[in-house]
């Protein structure tokens, strides 16, 4: 099968503190995986590389000696104060403290030498420390051209809709949160609420709200796309998304930034609520529990499995397993399980549709693409309607152990 080649070198971007430069590759066209081509340009960061002296510090709960009040501006302000007298006690500079985490971990981030990282790994206050990581979308491959630019000859229903039982107008009262690229605001289709929007970033063209990618408005509209007369239509029709931007314009971005961003919706969200996060990378615990302590709180994470065609078990969050918590592999058309999808019962709960997705993007316009990436928003549009149901079996799922199809 012929096989597009998608050349994307980018420019330094700031992540964690540090100018890097990626390659980074989100969704696919098709279900093989595109061959990624260097050229004569050496690319030093990747997903899941570590981001050097950048570290998640997670403190123990019986050494905060500091009272919360409840609120996420007083979390974060008695955080950042015992994040900086710990730093003080080992003569760390502040400056050094980056994002504090006060709401679904006692932890923050921050840039250490090596010197000053073996004192405070032993401080008993502290719970662990990991190593900061590149993150990008879902583990796959970055889409290639198609989409973009406005206009439409009136709207279709994608096939990935109707098979998990068609559309409803969503009349509820909670939102979709959607922890990505962040979201274009005024895509004609979407029901953007900037409300309580966040973005991890806090210079530059990625410090706001709107999608610089395309993806993160691509997972929106299957969620959510209105039901009027253009372009496409979501599971959940006209549900606000709320834009969590954890990833630039490239795909990409850190550990620290994904929980600082599931740290938000843990302290905005509501009962109810859903949040898709269609990025993964390799294990971390600190984005594991964070992801489980904001779930707790009756939020419905919704995780796509990720890319890689191996085990989910090894990839956070998509590992990660809770009342509150599914992570969704992805199919064809014809039920067959995607050849680049991760697998694994648990910690994959459902499998749903995820190659060929046509759903919104950059500029008002639409596109098709493919990854697990699209089938987990397929899951967290069903899920903001209620209680999800199964509409038969994935075939030739490569564990054994057959996905059930997620259905409203």
């Amino acid at each position: 099968m012929f096989k597009k080649i998608y050349r994307f070198i980018g420019k330094p971007a700031v992540v964690g503190g540090l100018a890097l430069a990626f390659i980074t590759f989100a969704c696919q066209e098709n279900q093989e995986t595109p061959t990624m081509e260097l050229e004569e340009q050496f690319i030093r960061y990747q997903n899941g590389d570590v981001i050097p002296g950048s570290f998640i510090v997670v403190l123990n709960p019986e050494g905060i000696t500091f009272r919360k009040d409840g609120s996420y501006e007083g979390n974060q302000a008695a955080l950042r104060t015992a994040a900086n007298s710990l730093l003080a006690k080992y003569r760390i500079s502040e400056e050094k403290l980056g994002f504090v985490y006060g709401t679904v971990l006692d932890g923050f981030s921050v840039r250490l030498s090596s010197e000053e990282f073996e004192v405070l790994k032993n401080d008993p206050a502290v719970k662990y420390i990991e190593k900061d990581r590149v993150i990008s979308i879902a583990q796959g491959n970055r889409p290639g051209g198609g989409g973009g630019g406005g206009g439409s000859t009136g709207q279709v229903i994608p096939w990935g809709i109707t098979r998990v039982g068609g559309f409803v107008n969503y009349t509820g009262n909670n939102v979709a949160w959607v922890l990505d690229t962040g979201i274009e605001l005024t895509h004609p289709d979407l029901n953007v609420s900037t409300s309580n929007g966040f973005t991890a970033f806090t210079s530059g063209r990625d410090a706001n709200f709107n999608d610089l990618n395309g993806h993160g408005t691509h997972v929106a509209g299957t969620i959510a796309a209105i039901n009027n007369n253009i372009g496409v239509v979501g599971v959940a029709a006209g549900a606000p998304v709320v834009p969590v931007k954890v990833l630039d314009s490239r795909g990409s971005g850190s550990y620290s930034g994904v929980i600082a961003g599931v740290n938000w919706v843990g302290a905005r969200g509501t009962s109810g609520d859903v949040a898709n996060m269609s990025l993964g990378g390799p294990i971390s615990q600190a984005l594991d529990d964070a992801v489980l302590a904001a779930s707790n709180n009756g939020i419905k994470f919704v995780l796509a499995a990720g890319n890689s065609s191996t085990n989910a078990n090894n990839s956070s969050p998509a590992r990660v397993n809770g009342p509150n918590i599914w992570t969704i592999s992805a199919m064809n058309s014809s039920d067959v399980f995607a050849s680049f999808s991760n697998f694994g019962n648990p910690p994959v709960d459902y499998c749903a549709p995820g190659v060929s997705i046509n759903s919104t993007w950059l500029k008002g316009g639409y596109n098709s693409i493919s990854g697990t990436s699209m089938a987990s928003p397929h899951a967290a549009g069903v899920l903001l309607l209620g209680n999800a149901k199964t509409s038969g079996f994935v075939q030739n799922d490569p564990d054994g152990n057959p996905d059930p199809i997620i259905s409203r």
